[in-house]
Formats: structure tokens, C-alpha cells, sequence
């Protein structure tokens, strides 16, 4: 029996009308989906498609939020261990994962330590969370010669990916909002930048005022600084 192949499938940021006809069609042919899950239970990648995938065997991947290396590669290799089992079976496996899974993805390694055990794998891409949050306000990300910087707002270098030329992207601003807020401020950005919170999804809520901002807002929370 031949080996099963591994996809790492993009599913869009929320809205489910922004799935692909790809993703769609590699879910509908795949034996197994492995769907993460947040520490609080939250299933928002698999929300997205389980109309499409009825019937589908679904295996939930718990997907802790640290920072810790060796607690993450240690999930990830557990997760790899479930992955392996059905291809050597011959399975077919999707992986869902919120957006692209090129763009800040947990699925990316998993995707590398299964090509490293010597199994195939493919990444279906999906629509960005921030090419979604510009599309919903009705604004280009960048025109031109314009440069567009994408920053992971959650880690240490927000200051220095504000200093670089042209439009901004803050990613995942959610649970430390209020510091990029004054981060913003503080580099005379403030009036510059605009967020969607839960961009295509049932609770979505537009910021087009960031120093309204009182409280934390969602993990998935984005901001976009034009210059």
C-alpha cells in the first residue's frame, strides 16, 4: 500500500464564503481532517467548513497559545504522531487552518516535520485575514510603489516594523491592543490606522477610531496603519 498525502489547507480568515474552491474540492476527496482547537475550546477554522465536510472523520488538535518552544514542538510532534498513523495507512489528510497556512500558520510545523519523516505534503492557499480586514473597509493595502510591512504585533518588534516605510499591517493585536494602541500614539500613528476585530465573522466590529480602544479586543483583531 502506497503512502497518504498531507495538505495544509488555507480556509479564509471567517467568512465562509471566502473558502476556496480548492480547499472545498481537497476536503471533499481527504479521508481525514485535523481541525485545531484553542485552549478555551474554540474551533473557529472548522466552523468555517463543517457544513461542507459532514460525514468526515475530525480529529480535534489542541493548539496551546505560548511561547514556550519546547512545549510547542512537543505538541506539534504529538500532533505529527496522529498525522503519520493515517498516512501510513494510505489516508488522504487535511489540516485546516485559519487564512494561508504560509501566513504566521501553527500548521507549518507539522507540515515540516512530516516532509522530514519523508511523506508528502501541499499547501492550498487561502485568503489573509489582512487582505479580507482591507477588502471589509473598502481600502487598498498598498498602491504603487507603496511597501507593505506585515508585523506579528503579539512579539518584541512592533517599534521597529512601525519604522519602516510605507503601510502597515498589525497582526493579532487582540490580547495586547492597549500597548499597540499607545505604541501608536507614541509614534504619531494613531490617526493612521483603523481595525476590524473577527473580520467576516457572526461578532465582527470596526474600529475606525483606535483611541476609543478601553478594553482587549479578540485574537483576532487587525490593524492597519496607512501612511
Amino acid at each position: 500500500m502506497s503512502f497518504g498525502k498531507l495538505y495544509g489547507v488555507g480556509v479564509g480568515p471567517g467568512d465562509k464564503e471566502l473558502v476556496t474552491l480548492k480547499a472545498l474540492r481537497i476536503l471533499n476527496e481527504s479521508d481525514v481532517i485535523m481541525a485545531p482547537v484553542m485552549k478555551n475550546g474554540e474551533k473557529t477554522a472548522l466552523n468555517i467548513v463543517e457544513e461542507h465536510i459532514k460525514g468526515k472523520k475530525v480529529i480535534d488538535c489542541s493548539m496551546p497559545m505560548t511561547k514556550d518552544i519546547q512545549k510547542l514542538n512537543e505538541n506539534y510532534e504529538k500532533i505529527s504522531d496522529t498525522v503519520e498513523e493515517y498516512l501510513k495507512e494510505g489516508k488522504k489528510v487535511a489540516f485546516i487552518t485559519l487564512g494561508d497556512p504560509t501566513v504566521y500558520s501553527s500548521y507549518m510545523q507539522v507540515n515540516e516535520i512530516i516532509l522530514k519523516r519523508g511523506y508528502e505534503t501541499e499547501l492550498v492557499p487561502g485568503i489573509t485575514s489582512f487582505c479580507a480586514t482591507a477588502a471589509r473597509l473598502n481600502m487598498s493595502l498598498c498602491e504603487r510603489s507603496e511597501a507593505l510591512t506585515i508585523i506579528p504585533s503579539s512579539y518584541e518588534n512592533v517599534r521597529e516594523g512601525l519604522r519602516a516605510n510605507g503601510n502597515k499591517v498589525l497582526m493579532k493585536a487582540g490580547k495586547d491592543i492597549l500597548e499597540i494602541r499607545d505604541i501608536l500614539k507614541e509614534q504619531g500613528m494613531i490617526d493612521k490606522a483603523v481595525m476590524v476585530e473577527c473580520c467576516g465573522m457572526e461578532n465582527e466590529k470596526i474600529y475606525r477610531d483606535l483611541n476609543e480602544l478601553e478594553e482587549k479586543t479578540s485574537y483576532f483583531s487587525l490593524i492597519i496603519v496607512k501612511e
